[in-house]
């Protein structure tokens, strides 16, 4: 295969990977840690293990059902 197809198939494929990371929550915490830097410059950003405990007591405290 000559090189631009290789890259082009590697450029496909990472995009193809980011999009299923976006789609199914597994980038939330470089999300999160790209907005802390941006957004508050300064400001330390928490661990991968805290981000995700804050999140899961975000996501389960309160009203969990719509009736």
């Amino acid at each position: 295969m000559s090189r631009s197809i290789v890259h082009t198939v590697r450029c496909s494929a990472q995009r193809i990977w980011r999009m299923l990371r976006s789609l199914t929550g597994d980038d939330a915490y470089d999300r999160y840690c790209r907005h802390v830097r941006d957004r508050h410059p300064g400001q330390p950003s928490l661990s991968r293990s805290d981000f995700y405990d804050l999140e899961l007591r975000r996501k389960w405290s309160g009203i969990n059902r719509c009736c």
